[in-house]
């Protein structure tokens, strides 16, 4: 069992006596998950004093999701330092060397790993990183100025005893992650009256197993997982599985290499520097690529309904796409059905009923403003829908301007920078802008070409096409060069 705090009393003595001296933290980082654990890797190459705060007991990620045989959905090069310094010791390869599994992988032959295996490798490197503090809460943050200097004040409490100290910090950075997204028409309920959300299926699969009638709601990759795992079980408990989802249809994520591109510093770039009006309009039309299921995913359900189906039979299965999910009742009564949903068919515009007895939300994650910034909510800059204004290099704009303190955010800009804020693949990069940042130095390089297409025209370009073009010529909507500088379906190469 990984130790994911080896020198908690040690640390508390050391950082008592920092604040006993009044010698504030260059960095406190609020939330250790992947991104926030991967800085404190990376700000080892410096001299930056930094602390890592995370209420958990240790680092756990995604932990009602880890089943077996699921894996990343990146290659193992998006561990938490690769990708910004391949001979980082905190490297997924050095994890499987010190664990004597370097010749089991390369047998392995596998890009994609177990997600059970890179929570095991981040809670590997946590317990070798002395500056994340786990069971500790962030309550409070505030800016107050000491000596003529602003600075964060922010109370952390210890989650176990409830003790409670304060801590200066010079900048901040925010890691929380998101968290679980129930649609307001299924909200107010609980696994009392058998309905929760995918982020706690591990929790509750037992009492799935034990049901009659399971629905699960959603159209991502969790849903497909859970569904899997239900199906793969259904031979031997006899359960009615159904499967809901409003989208067109059970379709894969793009994984063409192409495609991949856009999860790339240029692309981020790119976007960006879009509208935000256009922003909003081309990320609503980019689910695919990175909401959609796994190719594998779908061939091994297809797999299970087939093999259910040997002499003819068919399987005690539901699948629905193209379905609204407008509310949900309780309703026990006849088959073990406590939980009567309220649907209509989007395309044929009809309305039905459908009963289970467990329904599972798969209806994914958003990104929440931590409460411990409430104190600071007034002097930040929102948009008209209440999101963070963020700048190029990840961090939130103050309403005045002069303030010199920063708060760098990670997965809190997928409106700002794109489809790329969650990928994992990412958040070396995004970790070394904000390294390079904070010391003013060049300590991890930025590559400025790493794709082969071509995101947009250049500055360059565009003013020669728009000297060359009458007006309209790019498109019925004008809109062409939103959508890269080669629209799809133009046949353009």
């Amino acid at each position: 069992m990984i130790n994911p705090q080896p020198d908690k009393q040690e640390l508390l003595r050391s950082e008592q006596a920092d604040m006993a001296d009044g010698e504030p933290y260059d960095l406190l980082g609020i939330g250790i998950g992947p991104f926030n654990l991967g800085l404190a890797a990376l700000l080892q190459k410096t001299a930056v004093k930094a602390v890592f705060c995370e209420r958990k007991p240790q680092f756990d990620w995604h932990s009602g999701m880890l089943l077996e045989g699921t894996t990343l959905q990146v290659p193992f090069f998006a561990d938490l330092v690769t990708m910004a310094d391949p001979t980082h010791p905190l490297s997924y390869l050095n994890y499987l060397h010190e664990h004597g599994r370097l010749y089991h992988f390369y047998f392995l032959e596998r890009f994609h790993i177990p997600r059970r295996e890179y929570n095991h490798y981040c809670q590997w490197a946590a317990s070798k990183l002395p500056c994340c503090q786990f069971g500790s809460e962030v309550a409070d943050v505030r800016l107050v100025e000491r000596g003529g200097v602003k600075l964060f004040e922010a109370v952390i409490r210890d989650t176990a005893s409830g003790a409670a100290r304060r801590i200066l910090a010079r900048d901040l950075v925010l890691g929380v992650g998101s968290v679980p997204h129930v649609p307001r028409p299924m909200s107010g309920f609980g696994i009392t009256e058998g309905v929760f959300h995918a982020a706690d299926y591990l929790g509750y699969r037992e009492r799935c197993l034990a049901a009659r009638k399971i629905t699960v709601i959603g159209s991502g990759q969790s849903a497909g997982e859970v569904f899997l795992d239900l199906l793969q079980e259904q031979r031997n408990y006899g359960y009615r599985l159904d499967w809901l989802t409003r989208s067109k249809g059970f379709l894969p994520m793009e994984y063409s290499k192409l495609g991949l591109e856009h999860f790339s510093p240029d692309y981020t770039s790119y976007f960006y520097n879009l509208p935000a009006a256009v922003k909003d309009r081309v990320r609503a039309g980019q689910d695919l690529l990175y909401k959609g299921i796994s190719a594998k995913t779908i061939a091994d359900i297809y797999d299970q309904l087939y093999d259910a189906g040997v002499g003819g039979d068919q399987p005690d299965v539901g699948l629905l796409a193209l379905t609204e999910v407008e509310g949900i009742q309780l309703a026990a009564g006849e088959d073990a059905a406590q939980c009567r949903l309220s649907c209509r068919h989007i395309e044929q515009g009809r309305s039905f009923t459908h009963d289970s007895e467990i329904v599972i939300l798969a209806t994914g994650y958003r990104h929440a403003v931590p409460s411990c910034l409430e104190p600071l909510r007034s002097l930040l800059v929102w948009d008209e829908q209440e999101r963070f204004e963020v700048t190029e290099d990840y961090r939130l704009v103050w309403k005045d301007r002069e303030v010199a303190n920063r708060i760098y955010v990670q997965n809190g800009e997928l409106h700002t920078h794109g489809v790329g804020a969650p990928d994992l693949g990412l958040g070396a990069y995004r970790n070394s802008v904000i390294i390079n940042g904070l010391t003013g130095q060049t300590v991890y390089p930025l590559r400025k070409r790493n794709v082969f297409q071509q995101f947009g025209l250049q500055a360059a370009e565009h003013t020669a096409a728009a000297a060359a073009e009458p007006a309209g010529a790019a498109g019925s909507d004008g809109m062409a060069e939103a959508a890269g500088a080669y629209p799809e379906g133009s046949g353009k190469a």
